[in-house]
């Protein structure tokens, strides 16, 4: 658009740079080497998309400004991450990194995965360790059941299987 039909003085409207999921203060970023790795490698996507703006295009400042924001606090939350490698994880009970089956009510099984914030919802069976649901498992052995409580009420879970790595 020709800055001759910018209305002068208009204000511009402020850059919003969409959140990271919500980590609680004081929480370690826990992530799986995978998540790390995808993490780095959004790193490097958003730098090569920095990297291919024209500096010296004008009307290319808001997304670079933008992508500078979000590059900030993707490099802030890898520095934060602790690296929990679920192969050298030896437990019979649910934490991080736990592929746990379990069983509802009606006997429907489900496999749910406990990753990292970042991680959680890039599968269908990856759930934040932060969860209502990975904080209703944790600390559970195959054999127990436990009770997820949610808005809609709570609902028994019996777990079926644990395991760590591959």
């Amino acid at each position: 658009m020709s800055r001759a039909f910018v209305k002068e003085g208009a204000p511009e409207v402020p850059i919003v740079i969409p959140p990271r999921p919500p980590l609680p203060a004081g929480v370690p970023n826990y992530v799986t080497p995978a998540g790390l790795a995808a993490l780095r490698a959004e790193k490097a996507a958003l730098e090569r998309s920095r990297a291919e703006i024209d500096a010296e295009d004008p009307d290319a400042s808001r997304e670079r400004e933008l992508l500078t924001g979000l590059l900030g606090q993707l490099v802030e939350r890898i520095a934060r991450s602790q690296v929990v490698d679920p192969a050298k994880i030896g437990r019979s009970d649910i934490r991080f990194g736990a592929t746990v089956v379990v069983r509802d009510a009606d006997g429907e099984e489900r496999t749910v995965r406990i990753v990292g914030v970042d991680e959680a919802g890039t599968a269908e069976d990856a759930v934040a360790f932060t969860s209502p649901y990975a904080r209703a498992l944790t600390g559970a052995k195959a054999g127990d059941t436990v009770t997820l409580k949610t808005p809609a009420g709570e609902t028994p879970l019996t777990v079926v299987s644990i395991r760590y790595g591959a």
